[in-house]
């Protein structure tokens, strides 16, 4: 079997991540944004977590007012939380 291609080895990391919204339910019906669960039980287990997801859920329900699919909403820049 031939090695595995950095797009498709970020890919394969992707999907075995449990990506999860804040309260568990679908991000149609709340308006959340997804990040994978450890990233999720990180940002909720402290205040300035929290504020983060809250202001990243404000700029998602924008976004999604707007019609767009997509938000700038900065949670997954690369960064560890």
């Amino acid at each position: 079997m031939a090695s595995l291609k950095k797009p498709q080895k970020s890919l394969n990391t992707w999907t075995k991540q449990n990506w999860t919204t804040a309260s568990g339910k679908p991000s149609a019906k709340t308006g959340e944004v997804y990040a994978p669960a450890k990233t999720m039980a990180k940002l909720k287990s402290t205040a300035a977590g929290l504020k983060k997801l809250a202001a990243a859920n404000k700029k998602k329900k924008e976004a999604t007012k707007k019609g767009k699919q997509y938000a700038k909403h900065g949670l997954h820049k690369g960064k560890k939380f």
